[in-house]
């Protein structure tokens, strides 16, 4: 077919319109597309999850990312990140001096993508992506833990940080507070919103939520 037939056929295509069959195969051509991002990129991560304690990927805008490091200035030692996702709050903890700057992430697609982000910011040999489910992490010697998961496990999550993170560590959370700890500091407005927690304050005064100090 030349030129001049092909735009013809693409004319009188315009002119007819789509119908119901070509809406119908666009759909079918979106859903599978969907399926093939989740069965790629989020459904290797929830396999060994029950279904009660699965949190979808959902990255941290550049917004999110700096209002953790505003919670977190000042401190140091280990940064860990529950549910790292595609890495970049380790890799920003990490060119804050954070040591070590430690991502747990169980979907093994993100990893990769993690590492790449490194490699190419030059820091692939600054931070750390381990491939563990965060609810087996053991967290006695992380000294500052960034959060961004999804409310139905947050409640979970204050019990496993409460028993195990040591007495000076400072918890951040983003898009989500914690439900029942009261923050020592709060930053951003909605969805860049984050929350600070020190776990020290929270033993000693208990897990009442009341109004933070606006950062």
């Amino acid at each position: 077919m030349d030129d001049d037939g092909a735009q013809d056929v693409v004319s009188e295509l315009a002119g007819q319109g789509l119908g119901a069959w070509g809406l119908l195969q666009i759909a079918g051509c979106t859903g599978l597309a969907a399926y093939s991002v989740w069965a790629l990129v989020l459904m290797p991560g929830f396999r060994k999850v029950p279904l009660k304690l699965q949190v979808p990927y959902m990255p941290a805008s550049a917004r999110q990312v700096e209002n953790v490091m505003t919670l977190l200035k000042g401190r140091a030692g280990k940064m860990a990140d529950l549910g790292s996702g595609d890495g970049r709050i380790v890799l920003e903890a990490a060119r804050r001096g954070f040591h070590p700057a430690v991502g747990y992430e169980l979907n093994p697609w993100l990893l990769r993508l993690s590492y790449f982000y490194a490699w190419r910011s030059g820091y692939e040999r600054r931070v750390t992506y381990l491939r563990e489910d965060l609810w087996k992490v053991k967290l006695h010697d992380c000294d500052n833990v960034s959060v961004f998961l999804a409310p139905s496990v947050l409640t979970l999550l204050e019990n496993k940080m409460l028993a195990e993170l040591p007495a000076d560590a400072r918890v951040v959370t983003g898009r989500f507070p914690l439900p029942t700890w009261a923050p020592s500091a709060i930053i951003g407005e909605g969805t860049d919103r984050a929350w600070a927690y020190d776990i020290r304050t929270i033993r000693r005064t208990g897990t009442t939520p009341e109004l933070g100090t606006e950062v």
